[in-house]
């Protein structure tokens, strides 16, 4: 009995033990399942299908890759609202994020009367106290620099260095200025004092810009106030023209050129926009007056303010005029006054009285003619003194008490319109006066248009030959040849164009010499010049000769490859026949072999296709004497130079004032009237220039294989034949040379740069650049 009871309580035992077993492991078994299936449902319902899950016991295990370290935590929290986070294992893993991009860099430098200010983004490598030094020493004591700049350590992006020392260099010349600086773009905005420092600006801002660098600018310039508001528009056989046009807004110049062109004006068309006009109804009057003049068929209509001076020639019709001259004063605004007059044919007489004076290249002026009395002789004298200086005036005149009242006020007009001019003449008569000459400046028509009407009356007869030449713009500042030889042949001084050993290859070294003569062309592409080529005495001389021809060429061809114009440049070779140092000596040798730029003629030739600096205006007037108000015989000689121009083509030429805009803008800005600025957002036609003339070329012989007979330089191998009009290949004339063949040139350019074909210059004696004879007693290897 007791024994049954031991086995049953050990079976009672063991038996809870199974049970209790069996009910815990399917306890745990579905807290497993109903813990991951929870967890499940919670991420899934949060949109999140990376993670998977696993259970064991009450831990519940996250497995998977997140997209990134947020969506990680994100679904790790998820799973802590489900259960305990204690519960949660994370071994999710987090997937290789690219790394950061670097930020957009970008500076904001602002110039105003109380200093400069500095915002943006830059570079942690930017010398920050460099720059803030640099501006601080430009401002001086008229301000001081606020630098609000953030900083970040990321490489130097490229073209960042390059635009900020171009923008810092700028801000320095202008007092009003916003300039904003990205990697490799500059965007300037600033403010100038008048037309003449807009155009300066502009044209330094256009030189001085690196190639490589993307440039915008939108200078401004407040408008010119024009006294007395002069225009001057004329109709003989010459054909119509402007000699002075004045506009009060962009839309007025549109609606006068308009009418120009309706008229017969052909060619490029100026008309300067400023503040003075007598009457908003400027443009009305002025297209009434250019739409009479043409119905008359030929004269003269000035506008002074508002006084209008209408002459007819003597070939008009009466009743027309009659008919012109009512409705003008019938129609025309209540502030301007019209004078008409219907010109007689003159009458054929003596010799009549004259003055003159001649300004020279030189500045100096010759006064010659008839004045009134010896106090007008001295008032004359006097008064060119002042104008070109003491020692400038020569006096040559003549006394007359019989010249016409109003002489002494007529010759000091003039000589104040010669003093517009460069270089020139005027004469007066008594009922004329004729100015003629070249200008550096592209508003002097307007300006002795002005000054004539204002001395003389809207009612005076003048005659303009007035052309404007941009080397002489002072604003432009151009080169003339001798200074652009010695630019080039200093560039060569200082970086020497290397070549391949014996032939006429440039080197690797030569190219950078190559880009800085490109660069210093850009100014100086008007002048006939010859690159020269030298070489030292070692070789053959007939060698010498020709590799000192190819090398040459191969110079021209690098500048034609950079877009250089070359048609004003001959190439030309010397050998060793002018040699500037000892060939006995390496350092002799070495200076011989050199490249050389010669002016062949002080003269610019106009070259077509050149490319204009940025403030390029037209032509003042065309080379004509108006005869509308000249002797026939005068007006029989005037040439007729206009250029033919599509009549729709409407756009006006621009001056200084109406430089072209680098802002890339859609439309012009307007000022606070609603006006357009002039010459904000307007692009003007390009200014076509006269073709240049070239030497006719002729057929050059076919050239002959030099042969190698040089001891030093043989190698066994015969340069092979060459085309007509192409250059042989260079042969070896120094030591240990390889023979390598100069690139064929087209046939047209080969035969333009044929050293045979001689070119009609004026030779500039005084040019740097001309090779001097040879030195006596030099040692050669030929002696």
């Amino acid at each position: 009995m007791r024994l049954r009871t031991t086995l049953l309580t050990t079976a009672a035992v063991a038996s809870a033990l199974v049970l209790s077993a069996f009910v815990a492991g399917g306890s745990a078994t579905i807290i497993e399942k109903r813990s991951r299936m929870a967890v499940r449902v919670a991420l899934e319902s949060a949109g999140i299908s990376w993670v998977r899950t696993e259970a064991d016991g009450l831990q519940v295990i996250l497995l998977g890759t997140a997209p990134s370290e947020a969506a990680r935590f994100r679904a790790i929290t998820i799973a802590g609202t489900v259960v305990d986070s204690a519960r949660i294992v994370d071994s999710t893993d987090v997937e290789s994020t690219a790394a950061i991009a670097p930020p957009q860099f970008s500076l904001q430098m602002l110039r105003n009367d109380d200093g400069i200010s500095l915002i943006g983004l830059v570079p942690t490598d930017t010398d920050r106290k460099a720059l803030i030094e640099g501006l601080q020493a430009a401002l001086g004591d008229r301000g001081t620099v606020t630098d609000m700049l953030e900083r970040a350590d990321y490489p130097v992006p490229a073209g960042w260095q390059m635009a900020l020392d171009f923008a810092v260099e700028t801000l320095k010349t202008l007092p009003r200025a916003k300039i904003s600086v990205d990697p490799g773009r500059v965007e300037v905005q600033a403010i100038t004092d008048s037309p003449t420092e807009k155009a300066r600006i502009e044209t330094t801002l256009a030189r001085r810009r690196p190639v490589e660098l993307k440039l915008t600018s939108d200078i401004s310039a407040p408008r010119p106030v024009i006294t007395p508001f002069t225009l001057r528009f004329l109709i003989d056989t010459a054909g119509p023209r402007f000699d002075a046009c004045s506009a009060d807004t962009t839309r007025a110049r549109d609606r006068i050129l308009a009418a120009a062109r309706a008229a017969g004006a052909t060619g490029t068309l100026g008309c300067t926009v400023g503040m003075g006009t007598p009457s908003p109804q400027w443009a009305d009057a002025v297209v009434m007056g250019i739409n009479a003049l043409k119905e008359i068929g030929a004269g003269t209509i000035t506008f002074s303010d508002g006084d209008i001076a209408l002459s007819a020639n003597d070939g008009a019709d009466p009743a027309v005029f009659d008919k012109v001259v009512g409705e003008l004063e019938s129609n025309l605004p209540e502030v301007f006054s019209l004078k008409a007059e219907l010109q007689k044919k003159a009458e054929k007489g003596g010799a009549r009285p004259e003055f003159s004076a001649l300004l020279g290249e030189d500045g100096k002026v010759e006064l010659r003619g008839r004045v009134t009395n010896a106090l007008g002789r001295e008032a004359v004298e006097s008064f060119a003194r002042a104008r070109f200086g003491a020692k400038s005036v020569y006096g040559a005149t003549r006394i007359d008490g019989e010249l016409p009242q109003g002489w002494p006020v007529r010759t000091l007009a003039a000589l104040e319109a010669l003093d517009s001019l460069a270089q020139g003449s005027v004469t007066v008569t008594p009922d004329l006066v004729t100015v003629k000459g070249v200008t550096g400046d592209a508003q002097a028509s307007d300006t002795i248009s002005r000054v004539l009407t204002q001395r003389l009356g809207e009612g005076a007869r003048i005659a303009l030959d007035v052309r404007y030449d941009r080397r002489l713009d002072p604003v432009l500042g151009l080169p003339d040849g001798p200074e652009c030889v010695r630019r080039l042949n200093a560039v060569l001084t200082e970086q020497k164009i290397s070549f391949e050993p014996g032939s006429a290859v440039i080197a690797a070294a030569g190219e950078k010499p190559i880009e800085a003569l490109a660069k210093a062309m850009k100014d100086c592409q008007d002048f006939r010049m010859e690159i020269a080529g030298h070489t030292d005495s070692q070789g053959r001389e007939e060698m010498n000769q020709q590799l000192s021809q190819d090398r040459a060429l191969a110079v021209l061809h690098a500048l034609r490859d950079r877009r250089v114009l070359t048609e004003n440049l001959v190439a030309k070779g010397y050998g060793e026949s002018q040699p500037i140092a000892d060939n006995g000596t390496e350092e002799g040798r070495e200076a011989n072999r050199r490249i050389e730029f010669v002016l062949l003629d002080a003269a610019p030739v106009e070259t077509e296709g050149a490319p204009l600096p940025a403030t390029e205006a037209a032509p003042v007037t065309a080379p004509e004497e108006h005869a509308a108000q000249i002797a026939p015989d005068a007006a029989a000689a005037a040439p007729d130079t206009a250029t033919e121009v599509p009549a729709e083509d409407m756009a006006p030429d621009f001056s200084p004032l109406d430089a072209p805009d680098f802002s890339g803008n859609e439309g012009p800005m307007e000022d606070a009237t609603g006006e357009p600025l002039a010459g904000v957002g307007e692009n003007p036609p390009p200014e076509a220039l006269p073709p240049s003339e070239t030497a006719p070329a002729p057929t050059p012989d076919t050239a002959k294989p030099a042969e190698a007979t040089a001891p030093e330089a043989a190698t066994g191998a015969t340069p092979p034949a060459v085309p007509p009009a192409e250059t042989a290949p260079a042969v070896q004339a120094e030591p240990a040379a390889e023979s390598t063949a100069t690139p064929a040139l087209p046939p047209g350019v080969a035969a333009a740069q044929d050293p045979t074909i001689e070119i009609p210059v004026a030779p500039a004696k005084d040019s740097p650049g001309t090779p001097k004879p040879r030195p006596k007693g030099l040692k050669t290897d030929q002696n």
